[in-house]
């Protein structure tokens, strides 16, 4: 069962009517200043000159006299480090490494976080439903903990008491009685009934089966095809390694699965397998309508509350579209 679908064949009506790090600088002190170079005067010998050598000089000082072996060496000026020598042989700075690239995990978990945000006029959830054309496979943890933040979420305990109210107002279910009790046990039933589809539908049977839980929205070409493609979702899917349309066993086997487990709290005159099998092909094809509904949801939502729930994905795709277009036509 795609979560929000079920939910949809009661409220969705009343829900459209109100509708870049600065580089280190590396700084040599370089030698400054000058040295003085001072011979030692000899016994019985003239003193030598004082003789001042600049840090530029070529050599050391001229001495006088034939005692110039007997001077202590001139003192030779410090040697600039030779800085291309030092780059070649000092440590080279470490290669920038490549830049990380997101595993399938990674961007799975993106974009699950971009459609927990997704609610219907800022109040129906809309996590099940995906506006990307690039989104990858979900892992199997993936897929269940999607089908529980939608299980859990307050909305589907709200939307619980609603349809458990509309099931009274009809005289459904006499079993349960009537009142303020038999209205309780509507409700449990109800949650239980959205739990079980979603849970089992979304989460368990797609993770065993490796198929895709989620509503690829279309969202360009012809209103026809559009209609027609929402409606096939609820049939078909992409299987998570070959990316080929198979048979939605998953969506299907979870509404009957559900409702052969609602045959442990429904009352038993509605607990036989021919009514399990029934509701649970009645549930998928009412699906088709909540699919319809978030097909064109964002249409609606960007005509009338000029607010575009795709966040510019949906021009990317026509953008997309019209190039292959136009490609098809120049080869042509």
């Amino acid at each position: 069962m795609r979560f929000g679908f079920c939910l949809f064949s009661v409220p969705v009506a009343a829900c459209l009517a109100f509708s870049a790090s600065p580089a280190s600088a590396f700084q040599r002190e370089s030698g400054s200043g000058t040295i003085t170079a001072v011979g030692s005067q000899l016994p019985d010998a003239p003193p030598p000159p004082f003789e001042i050598a600049s840090a530029d000089s070529a050599g050391p000082p001229p001495t006088a006299g034939k005692d110039q072996s007997a001077q202590p060496p001139a003192q030779s000026p410090p040697q600039a480090p030779d800085l291309a020598a030092q780059g070649a042989s000092g440590p080279q700075p470490s290669a920038q490494p490549p830049p990380h690239e997101k595993s399938q995990y990674e961007k799975g978990e993106e974009q699950i976080k971009e459609q927990e945000k997704q609610r219907v006029v800022g109040i129906l959830p809309s996590f099940n439903v995906s506006y990307r054309a690039d989104a990858v496979s979900l892992t199997a943890g993936q897929k269940m903990r999607l089908a529980l933040r939608s299980s859990v979420d307050p909305v589907t305990v709200g939307a619980a008491f609603l349809i458990a109210g509309y099931h009274e107002a009809l005289d459904d279910d006499p079993g349960f009685g009537w009142g303020l009790e038999g209205y309780g046990k509507r409700s449990g039933a109800a949650y239980l009934d959205l739990f079980n589809g979603t849970m089992i539908g979304n989460g368990v049977l797609p993770a065993i089966l490796h198929q895709e839980p989620r509503f690829f929205r279309l969202g360009h070409g012809t209103v026809t095809h559009r209609l027609l493609y929402a409606l096939a979702t609820n049939v078909v899917c992409k299987h998570d390694n070959t990316g080929k349309w198979e048979p939605n066993y998953s969506n299907i086997g979870g509404n009957i699965a559900s409702g052969a487990i609602s045959n442990l709290y429904y009352p038993k005159s509605n607990s036989d397998i021919g009514q399990t099998f029934s509701n649970g092909f009645i549930v998928t094809a009412e699906g088709g309508i909540g699919s319809i509904f978030q097909e064109f949801w964002p249409d609606i939502s960007r005509k009338f509350l000029h607010k575009d729930p795709t966040h510019g994905l949906d021009a990317q795709a026509r953008a997309l579209d019209a190039a292959e277009k136009q490609a098809k036509r120049s080869r042509q």
